[in-house]
């Protein structure tokens, strides 16, 4: 076998037979021949790695083998890859001379197209400046026809608004045609046809011509609903409506008319009649509607012609149970009191078929608590007798409430702070009403709170009402965790509007709660909670202490974590505005004290240079949050600031100084009538918030004599009353001793004494 390594020496059989330049011409031949066989992947692959040579070896020991007399065919490959190189160099050959020919080709393309753009850019060019001049031509023609235009589109507009006054008393004369046919169908018919013209116009701005169409429909609506409903009258009291006396003895007492068929096909045809008005009737009368808070769904009107019909129910109903008469007697609550006692078994009956269809059941309970509201107020029914409440007290029916109001509450959670406008107030245009500058969303909220609270006052059972409070609390819980999770969002921008509306809402909640918990209802609750508590024994003897006492409240629990978060950004944004004024303040503390000129030699006392960003910064802020928060939550505010701002000032500026006589007037310049001045629109005196700051100046700005009297009186009376009373004298209360002792040692304007 022939090995990679022993490539290009013969077997010593052969070599005995060939001389040594016939060996010497097949190697070079096969050196230069072997990498012809490109129809091999194989030589390809090795020849592209560079691994040639093991390729080669690999071949000949196909070729070859361990059969020396393979040797012969060597001639015959060599002369094969010699005929495969040739072609091979023809063919580098050809493409070699077709690639300038291509090149040329190309160029030679370039150079056209060249030529063609530059053609092209020429006729744009050229056709450019035709344009322009076509259109300085056209100028006066097109403001001409615009002129033109607009009379033409006028007067269309003018054909227009003749067409539908034609339209509209087209429809009037037809109507009035019909009716002195006695064709009322037809009138009504096209009475609905200029209804619904109406109902077209609506967006139109056209406002005469708007209340001329109106006008027109209520004229003859009117003319028509009187004639109709009079007719139908009259035919519904030849049926002797409203059926009140039983079945039978309506047949014993009164005869059947004997034209019953007539009557009843001219009931049918006025009812039809009736009901071709309903468009118009819609139109003009307004809808009595529930309350917005009550949060039912949109339902049509009562068809004309059942309104119609229950006029004279509507009529006895009034009579009897309203105002002074007889029969609107608690002696005949009995009889309400019987009638009760159907609706609650109706009631008992279906309640568990709609346990599970939410809307359903939730309408249940809307109407439940209409009707049991009514009741009581209108009717005076005791809430000492059976009830709905009663019913819906049961306790499958109960829990299944409370699941109902849970989830409904919470999506109208999620709606509510999803809003657009959830974060601004309801009434920010009008000054008086938007004195909290409560955001959208709180106040829907504690809206929210109330209806609940609206809805299950009137439960009988104390127990109820207690689940239902545990509710509310959960809702506050859940409310005051999204509001903090938003303000997390916001932390960046704890100066932002968001920031602030959140800030609003926490304490709108806070102070809303804080009222409740002195309402009677809550306080019946939180009456009722003791006892129960004190059933179970849930509480420490301290804490039924505080409740029956009324330390604490229902809400305790709630307003404290509300509170916490209302203190908690509010000193996020006091560390804010802090950190500006500071940064606003570094020139200001570098500030020469000891070489400034004294009072007697300024013409005119001025602000300090250094003082302005210190300054500016701190009124716009001041008025930034004015404008964003509550009056309380700024007042909050900028005392906390000040608290601040009074030590900073303090210990940072005053204390890390000394102070000739020029620099300790300078400093109580700036002070008192600069820095405590930014204050007054919120403080009377202002001053008073900055004890530091005023009683230093105060000990800074002393004359000589009195700083020499007032250091002797601190030295020989060390913690005695004297001192105290020598420091009130001056004006010092809030000061320590040792601190007007190191301020008297900061003054560099003590005279010479030879000491």
């Amino acid at each position: 076998m022939l090995l990679a390594g022993d490539f290009g020496k013969a077997p010593a059989t052969r070599c005995c037979s060939e001389n040594g330049d016939q060996r010497k011409n097949i190697k070079e031949k096969s050196d230069i021949n072997i990498a012809a066989l490109v129809g091999n992947e194989r030589v390809c692959e090795g020849t592209d790695n560079g691994d040639l040579p093991s390729y080669v070896a690999e071949f000949i020991e196909k070729e070859v083998g361990n059969d020396l007399k393979s040797l012969k065919k060597l001639d015959k490959l060599i002369e094969q890859m010699t005929e495969s190189k040739m072609h091979l160099e023809e063919q580098v050959l050809t493409v070699s001379s077709e690639i300038p020919k291509r090149i040329q080709s190309a160029l030679k393309n370039a150079e056209e197209s060249k030529q063609f753009l530059n053609h092209f850019l020429e006729q744009e060019s050229h056709l450019f400046s035709s344009i322009n001049s076509h259109l300085l031509t056209a100028q006066p023609w097109i403001e001409d026809l615009g002129a033109m235009i607009n009379q033409i589109e006028e007067i269309e507009r003018h054909l227009a608004y003749l067409k539908w006054i034609s339209q509209i008393e087209e429809l009037s004369d037809n109507i009035q045609q019909y009716l002195m046919t006695n064709n009322v169908l037809e009138a009504a018919s096209t009475l609905v046809s200029m209804a619904e013209l109406d109902i077209k116009l609506q967006e139109s701005s056209c406002t005469h011509l708007l209340g001329f169409m109106r006008a027109t429909v209520k004229f003859w609506h009117k003319i028509l609903k009187d004639k109709l409903t009079s007719d139908f009258e009259e035919i519904l009291a030849q049926l002797h409506w409203p059926f009140i006396a039983p079945p039978q003895s309506q047949t014993v007492g009164i005869s059947r008319p004997a034209s019953a068929p007539e009557i009843y096909s001219n009931l049918e045809t006025l009812f039809c009649q009736l009901l071709k008005l309903q468009t118009s009737d819609e139109l003009l009368t307004e809808p009595k509607q529930l309350p917005e808070k009550y949060s039912l769904p949109a339902s049509p009107s009562v068809i004309l012609p059942i309104q119609i019909m229950l006029t004279p129910l509507q009529k006895r109903f009034r009579y009897h149970f309203r105002g002074n008469r007889q029969t609107n007697v608690i002696s005949k609550l009995e009889f309400s009191r019987g009638l009760m006692m159907l609706v609650l078994e109706k009631l008992a009956a279906d309640i568990p078929c709609l346990l599970y269809d939410d809307s359903l059941f939730c309408h249940l309970v809307d109407e439940v608590l209409l009707f049991e509201r009514e009741l009581h107020s209108v009717h005076g029914y005791p809430s000492t007798f059976a009830n709905c409440m009663h019913i819906l007290s049961e306790e499958t029916c109960f829990q299944r409430w409370l699941t109902v109001e849970r989830k409904f509450a919470l999506q109208k959670m999620d709606s509510m702070l999803s809003s657009e406008a959830a974060w601004i107030s309801q009434y920010k245009d009008i000054t008086d009403v938007d004195e909290m500058k409560v955001p959208d969303c709180a106040e829907t909220f504690m809206t929210l709170l109330l209806v609940i609270t609206d809805r299950y006052k009137n439960l009988p059972a104390a127990s109820r009402k207690l689940q239902f409070l545990e509710l509310q609390k959960d809702l506050v819980d859940d409310f005051r965790i999204r509001l903090t999770q938003v303000m997390k969002e916001e932390t960046r921008a704890s100066l932002g509007f968001r920031y602030c509306a959140i800030l609003n809402a926490v304490n709108y909640i806070s102070t809303v709660l804080a009222d409740w918990a002195d309402n009677v209802f809550f306080l019946q609750l939180q009456q009722a909670a003791l006892e129960v508590f004190a059933e179970n024994n849930t509480l420490s003897k301290l804490q039924l202490g505080q409740l029956a006492s009324m330390e604490s409240s229902v809400f305790d629990d709630m307003i404290n974590l509300l509170e916490r978060l209302k203190h908690d950004m509010l000193t996020r944004q006091v560390d804010h505005v802090f950190r500006e004024v500071k940064d606003a303040a570094k020139l200001y503390k570098k500030e020469r004290w000891l070489s400034l000129p004294s009072q007697s030699e300024q013409a005119v006392m001025s602000l300090s240079s250094s003082a302005c960003p210190l300054l500016l910064a701190l009124r716009d802020r001041l008025l930034q949050l004015e404008q964003q928060l509550c009056f309380s939550l700024f007042k909050s505010f900028w005392q906390m600031l000040v608290e601040k701002l009074d030590i900073y000032i303090y210990q940072e500026i005053i204390l890390a100084n000394h102070f000739n006589e020029g620099g300790a007037a300078q400093l109580h310049f700036d002070m008192t009538r600069n820095l405590f001045p930014l204050f007054s629109h919120y403080c009377q005196r202002p001053e008073n918030y900055f004890k530091h700051v005023k009683e230093a100046c105060i000990v800074l700005n002393l004359n000589t004599g009195s700083a020499l009297l007032l250091r002797d009186v601190l030295q020989s009376t060390s913690g005695q009353p004297p001192a105290t009373a020598a420091l009130n004298e001056v004006g010092i209360y809030k000061l320590a001793q040792q601190d007007v002792e190191i301020l008297l040692n900061l003054r560099t304007n003590w005279p010479n004494t030879g000491k």
